[in-house]
């Protein structure tokens, strides 16, 4: 092989993985905000979420993406791990499709599909025409990538330093550690897969037994960046990375086993299949489907496992508080449609930060804590923390190739940042106040005291609902909000009535007139913002 023909096969292998990437990135951006809807709600049993698991994979053509979202769901406590389980072998299932349309051989076709898909990404305004060009132009790069390469590869079946190079891989342990290395440093492997049937469309003389144990090499590399996005994450999210990696070795060690002592099952893929890339294709979409249902019984006690190797440590009930962005500062580059939604996660958990700060300074101020008082000037430390970085992530974000919802769930965001951020500072003033009160032996009358305790489990109450609404994406909560939020204004005004009329009887005390009248616009204007919150699930 010449040095013009190993430039020829790199810049054939570089256009497949860009195209590839492009099909991938095109279809998330067509689905993903769909997608993440249908993963979160669509696994009330576990055959269901096997179900979802392949065609969310199919769909967006990334396993990857679609166990790296399930791991963020579990995170964040949206998903169980018995439901992450479901999906994560169905996304094994799922990610053999694109092994299998690489062996269609439509390369003839890859100019066609670059011209169509050019024609419609450049000159139509729509962004879901242009989205779907994006995906056609992709599919047409990845084959022209497969036509680049073919007349050099071909070369390689007359090569014999690369022959002795395949006799190499002869070696079981050898294959399934090529297949594994690769697949781990691209972290795809329906493009190691890819590459492996292109070689076999190509007529390289790969040995069908290498090829399988290479197969097996690639599901278990397929799992270490799943394992990668969940070190930053909590220990269900380290469960659910635990099982995508133990079910690969336990599917490669069953059938790798199996392989060995009976070679009749390898002939009966090629007395089946006359290619020798429908070969591979159909033994890695049979073998995934093999080890699926081999583990499918088992996922309950699978996850009783999980949560023996992986116990819950007391210092991560208080990770929420920590001073550090827990989706979205992540050891991977995350896709646009998972950074989105690590974006909404974090968003959410600021949220709840804030709201259960209000309720804390309430309290302190009910009960003239200092000590919750100063939890409460810590924990808002920790929303601006928050707000800053979320926003900077935001921005790089907002630059990314988006889907219409993705853009627009981003606009959103930044509002959203200022609203909590401004529940988070009312709180610290009611905390303020405590302390004042406390210092200076202020006393409220009974009434007065009624009045701010009626008004601020109103405004928590609304606040929670609000952010709960967010968090799920449910507008059913909208008609309840606004009628909390129109009961606030109401009672905030009578609050104030009857304040001035205790003043005019010398039933209040003046010193603490001004720290009232201060707390019924602090909580006034924190319901204000969670209305905001919760108006922002309006489509």
């Amino acid at each position: 092989m010449t040095y013009s023909d190993i430039f020829m096969v790199l810049g054939g292998l570089g256009l497949f993985l860009f195209g590839m990437k492009m099909m991938s990135d095109g279809l998330k951006l067509a689905a993903g905000d769909r997608l993440q809807t249908i993963l979160q709600r669509a696994t009330s049993n576990r055959f269901l979420a096997v179900i979802v698991g392949i065609l969310a994979t199919i769909v967006i053509n990334s396993s990857t993406a679609v166990t790296i979202m399930t791991v963020s769901f579990v995170n964040s406590g949206m998903m169980n791990l018995m439901q992450a389980i479901g999906i994560i072998m169905g996304a094994n299932v799922g990610t053999t499709f694109s092994a299998q349309l690489v062996a269609f051989r439509l390369d003839t076709y890859a100019p066609l599909f670059i011209f169509i898909g050019i024609m419609l990404h450049m000159f139509f305004k729509k962004r879901n025409i242009r989205n779907i060009g994006y995906i056609v132009l992709g599919f047409g790069v990845l084959f022209f990538g497969i036509t680049v390469m073919g007349t050099p590869l071909r070369g390689l079946a007359d090569d014999p330093s690369f022959n002795t190079l395949l006799t190499t891989f002869e070696n079981p342990l050898l294959a399934i550690l090529a297949g594994f290395a690769f697949t781990a440093v691209v972290q795809s492997s329906s493009a190691t897969m890819g590459l492996l049937v292109t070689l076999h469309i190509a007529g390289v003389p790969i040995p069908f037994e290498t090829s399988a144990f290479i197969i097996l090499g690639i599901n278990i590399g397929t799992s270490i960046t799943t394992v990668i996005a969940s070190i930053p994450a909590n220990r269900q999210s380290k469960r659910a990375a635990t099982f995508h990696i133990m079910f690969d070795i336990i599917g490669t060690t069953i059938f790798g086993l199996l392989i060995f002592i009976f070679p009749a099952i390898l002939s009966w893929f090629q007395a089946t299949w006359s290619e020798s890339a429908r070969q591979v294709a159909m033994f890695h979409t049979l073998y995934n489907i093999a080890t699926l249902l081999l583990i499918l019984p088992f996922v309950k006690y699978a996850s009783r496992l999980m949560e023996k190797i992986i116990p819950l440590k007391p210092e991560e009930m208080n990770a929420a508080y920590e001073k550090k962005l827990l989706y979205l500062d992540t050891n991977t580059a995350p896709t646009a449609a998972t950074a989105v939604f690590n974006a909404h996660l974090e968003v959410c958990r600021m949220g709840k930060i804030a709201n259960e700060n209000l309720a804390l300074a309430l309290d302190a101020f009910f009960e003239k804590d200092a000590d919750k008082a100063n939890k409460v000037f810590e924990h808002e430390k920790v929303v601006d923390y928050l707000n800053h970085n979320i926003a900077s992530k935001l921005v790089w974000i907002n630059n990314t190739i988006l889907s219409n919802p993705e853009a627009e769930k981003v606009g959103k965001m930044f509002q959203l940042l200022l609203d909590i951020e401004r529940i988070g500072d009312h709180a610290e003033n009611i905390a303020e106040y405590a302390l004042c009160i406390e210092d200076n032996n202020i006393k409220f009358s009974d009434a007065a005291t009624q009045d701010l305790m009626k008004l601020g489990a109103l405004t928590t109450h609304l606040t929670e609902k609000a952010l709960s609404a967010y968090e799920l994406q449910d507008e059913s909560h909208l008609q309840q909000t606004t009628a909390l939020e129109e009961e606030i204004d109401s009672l905030a005004a009578q609050c104030t009535e009857n304040h001035i009329s205790r003043l005019k009887t010398e039933s209040c005390d003046p010193k603490g007139g001004i720290i009232f009248t201060d707390m019924i616009i602090d909580l006034e204007r924190s319901a204000d913002h969670a209305y905001n919150i919760a108006s922002a699930v309006k489509k």
